[in-house]
């Protein structure tokens, strides 16, 4: 059985087969020094830029392609679009907490937990219950009984800050983009935000979501065309998003990947020749591969000379 090593295909780690393995000797090898790591290739093989091939001897100074290798191992998922994935988006970006390695929501309704653990088994196929958990209440000096759903999975922790711009806080995250990709997908999104942050009018048809992230509810008024006035000094605002919002028109698809991007460019430091001196010669190995042609050590991308 042929062995099979990871890759990068643009911004997806991938796997790709050794077809053949060749062994060399050489007298001199380079050590490459990143922002990441030191790695030791032979001179002439090449780094991934974003401007193509660069042989590692003439690699100083340039920004070179990176994956995390300790991520490589993870559960990649298959993320699907719709209300569902709307519904988590949304109501992680109310009620959620997006950590290093889980996504995790804790709220008092039972319902409302029951509905974000069913669209986040949905939208990604992870399996998600509800947990009976206690928390501390402010207001009523005690602790107060309630309901939490977890995932562990870096692989959608990845994917959920990278939809809010990096820096999932509920105070600096983004509004986002990936959830105008068609209009059930947003409906969801906004079914998920308002369970979160907001209620349902009793006396009209339509919603108000509270928050004090103003950028964020901007963003939001401009998709639903709606008047949005933020609250001074800081303090909560809140928008009022009617049923008949889609007779205004303003709702215009867009484009965004779902899966999050697993590669980055880091800069190359130092390129350190060495020489086997009066030692024996280095033993350095060729991989010819199928379908990518690149492999990655210590997570940077390279490939046999041209």
């Amino acid at each position: 059985m042929r062995s099979k090593i990871w890759s990068l295909d643009g911004t997806r780690a991938v796997q790709t087969t050794v077809v053949d393995v060749a062994a060399s000797k050489a007298r001199e090898v380079v050590d490459v020094v990143t922002d990441r790591g030191t790695f030791t290739l032979a001179a002439r093989q090449e780094l991934a830029t974003a401007d193509g091939w660069v042989a590692a001897c003439d690699a100083a100074n340039t920004l070179i392609t990176w994956t995390h290798a300790r991520k490589l191992c993870r559960e990649r998922l298959t993320i699907r679009p719709g209300y569902a994935f709307g519904y988590f988006v949304g109501a992680t970006c109310a009620d959620g907490t997006v950590g290093g390695n889980y996504v995790s929501l804790v709220v008092n309704d039972s319902v409302f937990a029951a509905r974000y653990a069913d669209s986040l088994t949905g939208a990604t196929g992870l399996p998600a219950r509800l947990e009976p958990v206690t928390r501390p209440s402010g207001y009523l000096q005690r602790d107060v009984p309630g309901f939490r759903v977890r995932v562990v999975s870096s692989y959608l922790a990845d994917a959920m800050r990278q939809y809010v711009g990096g820096d999932a806080h509920h105070m600096r995250q983004h509004f986002p983009r990936v959830v105008l990709r068609d209009i059930d997908t947003f409906t969801g999104f906004l079914d998920g935000y308002a369970d979160g942050d907001g209620f349902r009018h009793k006396g009209w048809g339509g919603r108000t979501v509270v928050s004090a992230n103003v950028p964020f509810l901007t963003e939001l008024a401009q998709v639903v065309g709606a008047r949005f006035t933020p609250r001074p000094k800081g303090r909560a605002s809140q928008l009022v998003i009617t049923d008949r919002w889609r007779a205004r028109d303003t709702f215009v698809p867009e484009n965004h990947p779902l899966e999050p991007v697993e590669s980055a460019q880091v800069k190359v430091k130092e390129v350190r020749r060495r020489s086997a001196g009066g030692t024996k010669p280095f033993t350095l190995y060729s991989y010819r591969l199928d379908p990518y042609a690149g492999f990655l050590v210590n997570g940077h991308l390279v490939r046999q000379p041209g």
